[in-house]
This record gives C-alpha cells, structure tokens and sequence, in this order.
C-alpha cells in the first residue's frame, strides 16, 4: 500500500520536545513544534483540494483534503488557512510550488496531494509535505493505493505522515477505538460493543445488545477484543474476533466472577481479577494453553491491571492499604510497590506506550478527574475535571487520551472524550448514541 515516489529531494527533518521550553516555529528552517503545558500557537497550514487526474477520481480529491485538514486541525497543534485566503491553485502534482505565494498568507506548512483511479479499480493518493518559509520539501513524497471504500483511511495514513514529518513523533489518525455504547434511560441502559474510526466514523457493532458488556480491551495488533459479558448470568470474559465477530468465553473459574481483562504487549497472555468473596485477586492465563497464575494474594481487592509495554511489569489499583491506591509489581506477581499517594481515590491506571507515564482516573473532594503520572509516582498531573470522567485510553503514539464523560442528574448521559497530555484541546467524540469504556487500538 506504501510506495515512495521517485526524484524527491529530502528536507530536513522536524522535530518536537514533550514539555519543555515555549513553542518556536523557525521562520528561515525546518518547522518545530515544542509543547508545553501552557498555551501554545498552532502552526498554520494550508491544505489545497487534492487534484483529480481522471474524471473518475473527481469525487474523491475534495474528500481526501478535507479528511487531511480534520486530522491535523483536530490536534490543536495546527490551524488550517481558509481556501479562499489561498492566493495560488495547485492544478497539477507536478507544478512547481509558488512558496512567495504561500509565504503572503503566512502558510508555514503547505500539503499537496493528487487522486487517481488505476486500471485495477484502485484509488491511487499521492502527496507531497513543504516547509514554506524555507522553500524546502519534508521528507520524501509518497503514495497509498486501496478501495474507494478506503478512502478515508487513506487520508488517514496521509495526514499521519504529515503529522510525523512536522512534529517527529509517530501519528495516530489511522486508528480504531472499540467502546460500549449505550441506549436507553440511566437505570436501565442497553450496552453492546461498537467499533469506529479514531474520530467516530465508519462505526459498526460487534455485539447485539441482549447481555450487558463492559471493559473491552484491544488486542496489540488490533486483532483481537477482550471484554467482559454476563451472558451466563455472571460477568465472564470474552474474547473477540474482530474480523469475524465471533467471541468465545475463556476457560476464567467457572461460577466466580472475572472481569477487568487486559491483553499481554505480545498478545499472548491476559490479566483480568477474579472475585472469591470479599477477596479479588489478579490473574494471568496464557490463552494457547488456559494455563493460569494467581499474582496477588492478599486480603484486598486488586483489579485493573495493565502492562506496561515491554511486558515485564504491571501496574494495578488495590484498596490494600484502607483506599483505592496505584501499585506496580512484576508481570510475574511478588511483592507490589505503591506509586501514588495524592489526595483522594485513583483507579483504572493504563500504562502509556511510551512506557514513561501511567493514566487513571482520580476522585476527590466530590470530581473526578483523568491523570497521569510518571513510573515511580512523581510528576503527578490533573487533565480534566468534571462530575464523572473514568477509564482513560491511550492513543498509540501516547500523546492523547481518550476516555468516558457521564452528566449528572436522572437524565445525565455518557459520551467520549479526548484530551492532550499537557491538558489542552479537550473536545467531544462523536457517537451516535451514549458511550463509555474506550479502549483506543493501534495504528492500523
């Protein structure tokens, strides 16, 4: 699907520093984009329509552009220059770009693009990433090639590029989320698993809505869906086969209740919690063989748990020392260190994929809250504040979470949110009906 176009001269490269000094963006160099926790001034751009080289592609060039400029703007790190505040029209791929044009609107990235039908039925996307103001291409040129019925994903893999050529860090545009969406009043809300692109398009569901589904957790490789279902009457966990949709109960203790899965960074093994009594302990079962090892022992209740991304480590939530506290210990189980110890209650901890931070969801003083912290506890840092916000999801290039929003009162709903690591462009995901427990997959 990936091809590099030839005879493109290489730029320099860009690149971003995760909270550090205030944003710089070089008016005589490559662009820079430095993030801090304070305000920063996204960097303009400018998106032209892609051109459509055949008739039969006509339908597609504005569509790819606009996908394009959703992504990037969505980030709140770039801000799109109006079409008709562009002073040059790009009518060909090939056209030599007029950057004194670009540079009197201030455009200080400019993307073109070109659309074609191949004689296999295939669309063919093409395009190309300037830095304005040095008069230079951003890395090399490239192309995808699929279905029409792809064309959003297409856009996707372009705008991720664009993203990676201007911020140095890998994007996240060409993802999938898997929630629970929900119907119907509060005390009698009607769950089913649905699936969708990263910004809520494309959305299907996995699951009717006969029994009550929770906590679904994606595969590393997309692949695959853990969750739990009470469709024996008692939660059990589930596993999905997303390209098939068909699930499967794993061999968890029959008659006890387990819940909270969360795959292994290989795919190979799950933890989830078991509940015997007033006691609930974490477990790991390797899924070839159903084989499985209880890592916690003690008189609590241990859920929650998530790996971190090399696999040898888990953090998890227990009430071990009289309330709801972080705690990490090997993927092996032993003896557990505490990491958190701010004010109040913290649970559902996911760890980033950048292995440097762990988010989770904080209640005090009557809020609840989406954090995250560093490994070790330190640096402890407050997003978002409102009367329900729970289960935060990390997107795959740890620079965004996504989690559930609930309004209060009888009538209160949930929706999906999203909201940068330094606590800026918090917005609304789009669903169609109520949504809760995202679990956010890889690139695709």
């Amino acid at each position: 699907m990936r091809q590099i176009l030839t005879g493109v001269t290489l730029a320099a490269a860009a690149a971003m520093t995760l909270l550090a000094a205030p944003v710089a963006m070089a008016q005589n160099g490559p662009l820079r984009i430095t993030i801090t926790e304070g305000v920063i001034e996204p960097i303009p751009y400018a998106v032209p329509s892609f051109v459509a080289e055949s008739a039969a592609a006509q339908s597609y060039a504005d569509q790819l552009s606009r996908v394009v400029a959703d992504d990037l703007s969505g980030t709140g790190l770039f801000r799109e220059i109006p079409r008709d505040a562009q002073i040059s029209t790009i009518t060909s791929f090939q056209s030599p770009v007029q950057f004194a044009d670009w540079k009197a609107i201030n455009a200080q990235a400019l993307i073109t693009g070109a659309v074609d039908v191949n004689s296999s039925g295939q669309l063919v996307v093409k395009f190309r990433v300037y830095d304005v103001f040095a008069g230079a291409e951003l890395g090399e040129g490239m192309q995808f090639a699929g279905t029409a019925d792809g064309v959003r994903r297409m856009a996707h893999k372009v705008a991720d590029q664009v993203y990676s050529r201007i911020t140095g860090e890998t994007g996240y545009f060409d993802s999938r989320v898997v929630y629970v969406s929900e119907t119907g009043p509060k005390d009698r809300r009607a769950k089913r698993l649905a699936i969708m692109d990263y910004d809520g398009a494309n959305l299907q569901y996995l699951t009717d809505s006969r029994s009550i589904v929770l906590a679904p957790r994606f595969s590393p490789n997309g692949d695959r869906v853990l969750y739990t279902s009470y469709e024996t009457g008692e939660p059990r966990v589930h596993v999905l086969n997303v390209g098939a949709v068909q699930s499967r109960i794993l061999p968890t203790a029959s008659g006890l209740m387990s819940f909270a899965p969360r795959f292994s960074p290989d795919g190979r093994s799950v933890v989830y919690s078991v509940t015997r009594g007033a006691n609930t302990d974490i477990f790991r079962m390797d899924i070839a063989s159903g084989s499985t090892t209880q890592l916690t022992t003690a008189p609590s209740i241990e859920t929650g748990p998530s790996f971190s991304p090399d696999g040898s480590r888990i953090v998890f939530e227990s009430d071990r020392s009289g309330t709801q506290q972080l705690y990490i210990m090997s993927a092996n189980g032993g003896e557990p260190q505490r990491i958190s110890f701010g004010a109040g209650r913290y649970g559902t901890p996911v760890w980033s994929p950048r292995g440097d931070l762990i988010a989770f969801t904080k209640q005090n003083a009557g809020r609840f809250h989406i954090g995250v912290m560093r490994v070790d506890g330190s640096e402890e840092r407050l997003l978002t504040a409102s009367f329900l916000d729970e289960g935060p999801t990390w997107a795959p290039n740890g620079r965004v979470l996504m989690f559930m929003r609930e309004t209060q009162g009888a009538q209160g709903a949930s929706s999906l949110y999203s909201v940068d690591i330094s606590g800026r462009n918090l917005k609304r995901v789009p669903t169609p009906e109520g949504a809760s427990d995202p679990s956010w997959g890889p690139l695709q």
